[in-house]
């Protein structure tokens, strides 16, 4: 059974390969990407889609990204980032809670 730590730190490295590793988008797209940043207009519309709600992404949104220069590849990247990025803000937010909780817990 793997330990927290453990969790942490393999979450961290996909992070890291994610945002900073080899791949076709540049890393500061993909870095903007992940920490919904300024982005241009073609992608703002779809990467925020995929943060908040994906069940609402259209070929639309994917053919405006297209149609700005960006490869299939590139794209597929910056949605991977933007989707990791808000899973991440929401594990950390859950993470304050738990750690919040137990500490309120232990005052009464």
């Amino acid at each position: 059974m793997r330990t927290e730590d453990d969790k942490r730190l393999i979450h961290r490295r996909l992070v890291e390969r994610i945002v900073g590793g080899p791949g076709q988008a540049p890393a500061d797209e993909r870095r903007r990407a992940f920490e919904r940043g300024e982005l241009s207009e073609s992608l703002r519309p779809l990467l925020d889609k995929v943060a908040t709600s994906s069940g609402q992404v259209t070929d639309v949104d994917f053919d405006r990204a297209i149609g700005a220069g960006l490869t299939e590849d590139q794209l597929f990247e910056l949605v991977i980032c933007a989707a990791v990025g808000e899973s991440t803000r929401q594990y950390q937010a859950g993470l304050a809670a738990l750690d919040q909780a137990s500490g309120d817990a232990g005052a009464t």
